[in-house]
């Protein structure tokens, strides 16, 4: 393909004859990024061109065509309407593609000549904030390695959170790094894909960037810019020398693919391996952490992924393949767990309002690039207005896990009042339509919007007065498109008309009339719409610049939001959930795993709880009843319940993941704490 995309450009050059002005103009915006699909904004559609078309119409779907290019010349051609964006660009990042997107850089209406036109964003597998092309219930992680001499450096960006992630050390841990945080884009320097293939396989898609990106001192002076600090002692990474230049090359990643909105990385934050069980990619996969290794199969945490907002979802992902490692943090999560457990009313009243946050950490993502939608501010107003009574009844709990999350929760009193203000309770989507700005918040913006919706009832007032004032009954305000808006008076009464109307056409049985103040009126009228969308425009883009003062608080509670959405889905999961095997339903309670059996059903057909320990036979002959679809399997099994009655339970692998990860609170074991699990 990079010798077609030359061949292109060498024609382009060398055959001006051949191509037109636009193509021209086409091959070489494509020249800045020839591994790139780009999208071409042609009036309302995004065209594609060449093999970029060839390509594009197979992974969309999209019909094929040609179109003639002089002297006989054609080229491969594909498009779709440009309002279709959203739907078609998801597909071309899915299948692996980058995505150039070329819009028009001034209004084809103001020139003659050809439109200016340049690449405004390359979105990739990795950096993308598109809802279309994100998943909810995972990151969307860029990642960056640099190969040290001693050791080697990773960084890990999720662009759509501001998540900004380093570690550094040797490549068995660089690789468990990489499976668990499972990049869509992994960054590393030409000519070394045979040491990263070597070492981390070849199932990422990945991207090679120029040795000179992986400096340590350029590297250490974009972050130091970015984060306006004069070192990185803060961020507790100033010794990760491979780890900074990790981070620096994805800082100038985003410079590469215009992404220059980046205001809402706060912080980079150093990936803490002591804190941490090390789980391999063979022990995650083979425990079903994640995903089943069947297909259709359900993983752990399929099971126990019982958050409500996307920020809790992603967070559980993470505690699950980093179990925690020391005894104390394990132990908080278990208290808060077991306090949602006694404290029904509270737990209730938590989940209530969880409902209502919705993915807050990528909302405000979205104001820092400029491309939060006004129904996004309005959701972000009812997130910060639903955090108010967490907070309270956080800070209320008898529980210092939780009153610790109170504490950190920021109401943001000013920017949620700002919102609540200034933008109306159901906005359109976008503010190109119009309708966002509340009424009361600017004067010219209410005074256009009167004359623009309520033009009727204003010349009907102005009529209604000036006939009052001039004693003529039969006055009347018309408009036409050669003199614009006039008054027109009957001959019987012209002698009454005021010296200051200045007369514009004579009729047979009438005289037309113009005045200053209808003169005003009518080019306020005549433009009142465009300048009402402009002044929205402008009113809405002052807000979201306002908003991105609160970004780092808004970041901190959706963090502890998602925390508290972990512990809350850990507890509902504890106390309610039940498996049912054909008459007989094994479920989780206070005191351990319990199995109700047919027998112990009351005369109402309520069961009773029976606790029957899950031994190793238990495990076994569960198994066997799977497989075999019940059968003389389910009375074995039945048999082994009675027999082993108040025998002990021992936990197994996954049990003590799930222990260290936060969420069953069983009976009471002696086991050392997990360093590293390794299964098969």
């Amino acid at each position: 393909r990079e010798i077609l995309i030359k061949k292109r450009k060498d024609d382009t050059v060398a055959n001006d004859v051949v191509l037109t002005p636009m193509m021209k103009q086409f091959f070489e915006l494509k020249a800045k990024h020839p591994d790139a699909i780009m999208l071409f904004r042609c009036g309302d559609f995004y065209e594609t061109y060449s093999e970029d078309a060839i390509v594009a119409s197979e992974i969309l779907g999209i019909t094929l065509t040609k179109r003639a290019n002089g002297q006989a010349k054609s080229v491969e051609m594909a498009g779709f309407p440009f309002h279709a964006l959203d739907t078609y660009l998801p597909k071309l990042v899915r299948a692996g593609k980058r995505v150039a997107i070329c819009d028009q850089l001034e209004d084809p209406k103001m020139t003659k000549k050809l439109v200016k036109r340049g690449i405004t964003e390359l979105v990739t597998p990795g950096v993308a904030i598109n809802d279309n092309v994100l998943s909810y219930k995972e990151n969307n992680f860029l990642a960056a390695v640099h190969f040290g001499k001693a050791s080697c450096g990773v960084a890990f960006l999720d662009i759509s959170t501001g998540e900004f992630l380093t570690a550094e050390g040797p490549f068995d841990y660089i690789d468990k790094l990489l499976n668990n945080f499972a990049p869509k884009e992994v960054l590393f320097e030409r000519g070394k894909r045979g040491m990263f293939e070597g070492n981390f396989g070849s199932k990422f898609f990945t991207f090679e960037l120029d040795d000179w990106v992986f400096n340590e001192s350029s590297s250490r002076e974009k972050l130091l810019k970015h984060f306006e600090t004069k070192n990185l002692k803060g961020f507790g990474v100033e010794h990760l020398k491979n780890g900074i230049v990790a981070s620096g090359a994805i800082l100038q990643y985003l410079n590469m693919t215009q992404h220059y909105q980046i205001g809402h990385i706060t912080s980079l934050s150093r990936i803490e391996e002591d804190r941490y069980v090390r789980l391999d990619k063979f022990t995650v996969r083979s425990l079903e952490l994640i995903g089943s290794m069947n297909e259709g199969g359900t993983s752990l945490l399929d099971v126990i992924d019982r958050t409500i907002s996307p920020m809790g979802a992603r967070l559980l992902k993470r505690w699950v393949v980093f179990p925690l490692k020391d005894e104390k943090p394990v132990n908080e999560r278990l208290d808060v767990v077991e306090y949602f457990f006694r404290e029904p009313d509270f737990k209730e009243f938590i989940e209530e309002k969880l409902h209502l946050i919705g993915d807050l950490e990528r909302i405000v993502s979205k104001a820092a690039v400029g491309r939060i939608s006004p129904r996004e501010v309005v959701q972000l107003k009812v997130a910060l207005q639903a955090i108010e009574p967490i907070k309270n009844a956080c800070l209320n709990a008898d529980n210092g896990s939780l009153r610790r999350i109170g504490e950190q929760l920021n109401l943001c009193l000013s920017i949620r009042e700002k919102i609540a203000k200034e933008v109306k309770n159901d906005p359109p989507l976008l503010v190109n339509k119009g309708g966002v700005i509340a009424d009361g918040v600017n004067a010219e913006l209410d005074e256009l919007r009167q004359i623009a919706f309520s033009g009727k009832d204003y010349l009907l007032k102005v009529q209604q007065r000036e006939s009052e004032l001039t004693g003529i009954p039969s006055l009347k305000i018309a408009y036409n498109n050669v003199f614009g808006y006039y008054i027109e008076v009957r001959n019987t009464h012209k002698d009454k008309v005021p010296a200051d109307w200045i007369r514009k056409q004579t009729l047979v049985n009438a005289e037309r009339y113009i005045t200053q103040e209808l003169k005003e009126y009518e080019e306020k009228i005549l433009g009142a719409e465009d300048k009402i969308l402009v002044l929205e425009t402008k009113l809405y883009n002052e807000l979201v610049v306002a908003l991105a003062e609160f970004i780092p608080a808004i970041q901190i509670n959706a963090n502890q939001i998602a925390r508290l959405d972990c512990l809350l889905a850990f507890a509902n999961v504890t106390v309610g959930d039940c498996f049912k095997i054909d008459g007989f339903r094994i479920c989780s309670g206070e005191n351990g795993l319990y199995v109700n059996m047919p027998a112990t059903q009351d005369k109402q057909g309520k069961w009773r709880d029976v606790c029957w320990p899950v031994t190793a036979d238990f495990r076994r002959q569960l198994n066997d009843a799977l497989i075999e679809g019940y059968g003389q399997a389910i009375e074995n099994l039945q048999a082994t319940l009675e027999a082993t009655k108040g025998a002990a339970d021992r936990p197994s692998l996954s049990g003590a993941l799930k222990e260290n990860a936060g969420k069953v609170k069983a009976q009471p074991a002696k086991a050392a704490p997990a360093k590293n699990e390794q299964a098969r």
